[in-house]
């Protein structure tokens, strides 16, 4: 069964770099305080989160360093492509992101941007940084897992 016309999602952009480079702990939805022409930019599917992370500045969170596209067809009022973007969660999500971040070493970057009921949202995770030797074993396992997944159907 589809889920209803309302709760669908539209993916804009995924952050695959960031399951590459971090182990992901814990997931959080966050709102996005956008402009006029980012928005328009954003449907066009023109985002890219690669090298973006989240800081919390003056208890709020701030999307550093995402790049969204000029609008195509912008005037002079088009916005900068690099701009800090507000992220919009409670009060609680903040102070509980906040403790974790300053206590446990951890990280807070973007997975994925998408539209959920014409609100331009993303995935925010919580994680670890991993060492060089995590990423090849993830990779061994991939490769491994891949050629099972070949000798299976060979048979």
């Amino acid at each position: 069964m589809t889920p209803p016309e309302s709760d669908r999602i539209k993916i804009i952009t995924v952050n695959r770099k960031a399951r590459h480079d971090y182990s992901i702990l814990e997931t959080y939805e966050a709102g996005i305080v956008l402009k006029g022409t980012e928005v328009k930019s954003l449907r066009d599917g023109r985002a890219n989160l690669k090298d973006s992370y989240v800081r919390m500045i003056d208890n709020e969170a701030w999307l550093i360093s995402a790049h969204i596209s000029p609008y195509s067809k912008g005037n002079i009022m088009n916005h900068d492509p690099r701009r800090d973007r507000k992220l919009l969660l409670h009060r609680t999500e903040i102070n509980r992101l906040r403790g974790k971040l300053e206590q446990q070493g951890l990280a807070l970057v973007p997975l994925r941007m998408y539209f959920k009921r014409g609100r331009a949202k993303t995935e925010l995770a919580l994680a670890k940084g991993k060492r060089l030797y995590d990423k090849r074993e993830d990779l061994k396992r991939r490769v491994m897992d891949r050629e099972a997944e070949a000798a299976m159907k060979g048979t």
